[in-house]
């Protein structure tokens, strides 16, 4: 058969998680309510530290950003997947896949480059406490997040432009519940060799460089963890860690696992199986991770809803006699 460029596609076929049609409300629903716990739970961390003096710091500005990046990360995916589900369609448009495929590079560099600011910040804080300020300051916090999303757009941009000189043959049939890159490039009909390994690159360059950033500073963390004298003091300092540790792991061992692996090592329901723990359930459990053991979080959502709470009461204005 004659390869189709692929600007003459018209459409896509996202086969999803599953073609049964008795699971589709399952999956439905289910999607559904980690997508609404997702948007207000994220939306409650940047509420809570835009509204709380006290959490003007680098720490929870990167968390705040990474909130952000994370709403809008399941944004990219999941409506479309609820839309399909819903009118019971599974065709995407070229250009409607394109985009989806560019944000979700975009943001997926995004999620990583903002742990790995993270990681370097609770490293000054922690090492080097007495100049935590002078280091952390605001044009440097700023200046971090700026180039992460300076890398993530140029990734992106490269990574499309890689998949516009792909040819596809036929009906081009995704078997993924999104616009997944190493999907498109596996169900193309043409060489994909440059594809492939500008892909690999990016993700040892992306992936790699970033989680080694982020291990290098944890094994300084440790040291400087031991070096404390009292316990205390070292469950104090780890403390501050274990939230973004958490997330790290659940992070890069499936993000990591679905892009460094080659094609053939699991299935393609594997792959998006995979993808649904860095796409779906990371964004939703970070705000959770954030703030069951932070106080400082916890104490800006109760002054949050307490402030919510009291603009809803209704105001009775009781007369005189």
């Amino acid at each position: 058969m004659r390869p189709i460029n692929l600007t003459n596609v018209s459409e896509f076929l996202l086969l999803g998680l599953s073609e049964e049609s008795e699971l589709q409300p399952l999956i439905y629903g289910l999607f559904l309510s980690m997508y609404l716990i997702t948007v207000f739970g994220n939306l409650f961390i940047i509420l809570a530290v835009s509204s709380d003096p006290h959490l003007h710091t680098p720490m929870y500005f990167f968390l705040s950003n990474l909130s952000l990046v994370d709403i809008c990360f399941t944004s990219t995916t999941i409506p479309k997947m609820l839309w399909n589900i819903q009118t019971q369609s599974q065709a995407i448009t070229y250009e409607g896949c394109i985009i989806q495929m560019y944000f979700f590079t975009l943001f997926v560099v995004l999620d990583d480059f903002l742990l790995t600011v993270m990681a370097y910040d609770r490293f000054v804080a922690i090492c080097h406490p007495l100049h935590y300020k002078v280091i952390m300051n605001a044009w440097l916090c700023v200046l971090l997040v700026l180039v992460s999303w300076i890398i993530g757009i140029l990734d992106s941009f490269l990574q499309t432009l890689m998949v516009s000189r792909l040819s596809f043959c036929g009906v081009v049939i995704i078997p993924h519940y999104f616009c997944e890159l190493k999907q498109l490039v596996q169900v193309a009909c043409s060489d994909t060799l440059l594809n492939d390994t500008v892909l690999y690159i990016s993700a040892v360059l992306l992936g790699g460089s970033p989680l080694a950033g982020i291990l290098y500073s944890y094994s300084r963390i440790v040291s400087c963890i031991r070096g404390i004298s009292s316990s205390q003091g070292k469950y104090k300092a780890f403390s501050t860690c274990a939230s973004h540790l958490s997330v790290v792991s659940l992070f890069y061992c499936t993000c990591l696992g679905v892009y460094i692996y080659p094609a053939n090592a699991y299935s393609s329901h594997s792959s998006a199986t995979a993808s649904v723990m860095y796409t779906v359930v990371t964004p939703m459990l970070n705000p959770f991770i954030y703030s069951l053991r932070n106080k400082d979080i916890k104490r800006a959502l109760k002054a949050l809803f307490r402030t919510a709470a009291i603009k809803k009461k209704p105001i009775v204005l009781s007369g005189r006699r």
